[in-house]
């Protein structure tokens, strides 16, 4: 039995690894938020970005046929930056669990689209999927961009809505795409701070249904 057993645990591992998750994302508990987060919703329909607050980009509300929500969606179309950061003006928050939907539209050099968390003085985590690369990845930005940790999946498809999903509760930090557990991972430099929406270089994104649910923070850092 206990050989059938450790056959059984080897061969969804596999399984697994063939789809991209791997090390300690294959077996994680899924994190949850503490019971007082509070809930906002960004749907876009007023056709207003209000205090939302680019940072880098050209950023517009735009009506698309097949929007998730309803009609209206949130685009970027600046095809220059290296990249393009706009914060939500809610927060900020410490303990985090954001949903996004995203459409990678065009690019040559990249076809991205993710969620920016703990955003303070420049400096934030983003979590991001590339119609052009089968990788999943989180990285730290602080002047200058480090890739923490990353893995192997399936490109999402272009001209096409996806899910991102970060999780992030003290130094443990998840993510997921298109429902699937992809990253699990520990960082502890960034504690606090809003949440965005990221791409880079000459990618068109369209994002839609953006769900936050945060534990209101300090200022950040």
């Amino acid at each position: 039995m206990n050989g059938q057993r450790v056959w059984r645990r080897q061969g969804r591992a596999i399984a697994l690894a063939a789809l991209g998750i791997v090390g300690a994302a294959a077996y994680a508990a899924e994190l949850e938020v503490p019971a007082t987060a509070v809930t906002v919703r960004y749907d876009f329909e007023d056709g207003r970005l209000g205090d939302w607050k680019i940072i880098d980009g050209q950023w517009a509300i735009e009506e698309m046929a097949g929007a998730p929500s309803r009609r209206r969606v949130l685009v970027q179309r600046a095809v220059e930056n290296v990249f393009n950061v706009i914060v939500a003006p809610a927060g900020p928050y410490s303990d985090v669990d954001v949903s996004v939907q995203f459409k990678p539209m065009s690019g040559r050099e990249d076809a991205s689209g993710g969620i920016v968390f703990r955003f303070h003085d420049g400096k934030y985590y983003v979590i991001r999927a590339n119609a052009l690369e089968n990788n999943f990845n989180l990285y730290a930005y602080d002047r200058g961009r480090r890739e923490i940790t990353g893995a192997r999946v399936p490109a999402p498809a272009l001209g096409q809505w996806h899910t991102v999903r970060v999780v992030a509760v003290g130094d443990h930090i998840q993510g997921y795409l298109d429902g699937t557990l992809r990253l699990d991972h520990r960082d502890s430099r960034f504690r606090s701070g809003q949440v965005g929406l990221w791409t880079k270089a000459d990618s068109v994104t369209a994002f839609d249904d953006l769900v936050i649910r945060g534990v209101p923070g300090t200022g950040g850092g």
